[in-house]
């Protein structure tokens, strides 16, 4: 119970690993909301973790949606103590593949959405005088460039560098605000994942999976219980001293 008292906010949580963190929150004592585009499987996941679990639609491209989001959550917990940055997408392409519509797309989704969910959460801390927790998810791909992910690599460095430029500025406030960075994560997304390496490196159905899977130190992909102590660490009193950090989560793929 870690967490008890404590109400949180959390992107992109109806699935996969934005679910682990709510589910890992709720067992931990706090209420959370489940915020997603996708309202309807957001509201079946807030029903499956039980009465301390709300859903909340935010699309976060669109400043009113994270707006009311944040509303809507502080009417019905009382306060936001932590946010969790979860909502981002994935996407692959060749430089001379890549287009204008699919950059813009990942940016708005990874690193504006971050930023200003971020800033609109931060707002309501400081106007409250919370000494909050935000954490936002980076990843392997923004420690290095990978020869067919530019885009999303690129995304990820900037949610590292905004999580250090806003961790330094919003400390001030009492805010801390830190990143976790995982590695491969094994889930739903990586059907497509593998099918994108097999066209473009010819390789067969699986194989690219296999391959990233042996090659983490650890000896398997991750999964998302995986994130989850190091989401409730962050947030956790423990983590007080802890300002503008990305701790690697990832089986021991990149070393920093």
């Amino acid at each position: 119970m870690r967490l008890a008292g404590k109400t949180a906010l959390i992107t992109g949580a109806a699935r996969g690993i934005g679910l682990a963190f709510a589910a890992r929150y709720v067992a931990e004592g706090a209420r959370v909301a489940i915020a997603d585009i996708d309202i309807d499987r957001a509201t079946k996941a807030a029903e499956s973790l039980g009465e301390n679990a709300i859903a909340v639609h935010v699309n976060v491209t669109d400043q009113a949606s994270i707006d009311a989001g944040v509303d809507q959550t502080v009417k019905a917990l009382g306060q936001i103590d932590i946010l969790i940055n979860n909502a981002a997408i994935f996407t692959a392409a060749p430089i001379a593949e890549i287009t204008r519509e699919d950059y813009a797309r990942v940016f708005d989704i990874n690193v504006s959405g971050t930023l200003f969910t971020m800033q609109a959460v931060a707002r309501h801390m400081m106007d409250r005088g919370i000494k909050g927790r935000i954490i936002n998810m980076a990843s392997q791909a923004g420690r290095r460039g990978e020869s067919l992910v530019a885009v999303y690599c690129a995304s990820k460095a900037a949610v590292i560098s905004l999580t250090q430029s806003a961790g330094l500025n919003l400390i001030a406030h009492g805010i801390n605000v830190n990143a976790i960075a995982p590695g491969v994560v094994d889930g739903e997304h990586w059907d497509g994942v593998d099918a994108f390496f097999a066209k473009h490196e010819g390789k067969a159905p699986g194989q690219k999976k296999k391959e990233v899977g042996e090659a983490v130190p650890f000896g398997r992909m991750g999964t998302a219980d995986d994130l989850t102590g190091m989401a409730v660490f962050l947030a956790s009193d423990d983590a007080a001293y802890v300002v503008a950090q990305t701790y690697n989560v990832d089986g021991g793929n990149w070393l920093s």
